[in-house]
């Protein structure tokens, strides 16, 4: 049986970003998240913002401005909160622990775009999962990248970018994030 552009994005196999399916889905996310941002009760605006993602727990808790391409790729535990301009591209699935605190401007990306600059012409698109454990904490403006898997109570210092995966119970900052303490 043919795998759908979807169902070959979420597997992080290569397909093809424009597809009818997969535009229709950014547009109607654009649309939804366009109003919903403006949304001044924080209870109404959370329920809206969790109606589009793939699961979302108890407590869950966004800030204004939190953009992403799916949802459906985007799963998130209990007691979540996240602040301003939070950007998830979520071409492969996001799995973020309980008890996780997103400083302002954290991205979160899961696309990967292709060396060969033929394969670029031609609009394929791959990506990679991020997985995210349990009790971590991001600065403000952290920048994760395609296939990182963040273990359980890792704090992530404001501005670092993280290029590859860390254990459990370190505190990790630069660009590229590294190791600056044991928990």
């Amino acid at each position: 049986m043919k795998k759908t552009e979807r169902e070959k994005m979420t597997a992080g196999e290569a397909y093809q970003q424009f597809d009818p399916e997969l535009i229709e889905r950014r547009k109607l996310i654009r649309q939804q998240l366009k109003e919903i941002n403006q949304i001044v009760d924080n209870e109404e605006r959370n329920q809206r913002f969790k109606a589009l993602l793939a699961d979302a727990g108890d407590d869950f808790f966004v800030e204004s401005e939190f953009k992403f391409d799916y949802g459906f790729n985007i799963h998130i535990g209990d007691h979540f909160y996240g602040n301003y301009d939070m950007t998830f591209l979520d071409t492969c699935p996001i799995t973020i622990g309980s008890h996780c605190y997103f400083g302002p401007n954290v991205g979160l990306y899961t696309p990967v775009h292709p060396l060969d600059a033929a394969q670029r012409d031609a609009d394929v698109e791959l990506g990679k999962p991020i997985t995210i454990g349990n009790s971590c904490w991001f600065g403000g403006r952290v920048t994760v990248l395609p296939g990182v898997t963040l273990g359980n109570e890792v704090v992530v210092g404001a501005g670092s970018v993280v290029t590859k995966s860390f254990p459990d119970k370190v505190v990790i900052a630069g660009n590229p994030a590294r190791i600056i303490k044991q928990l």
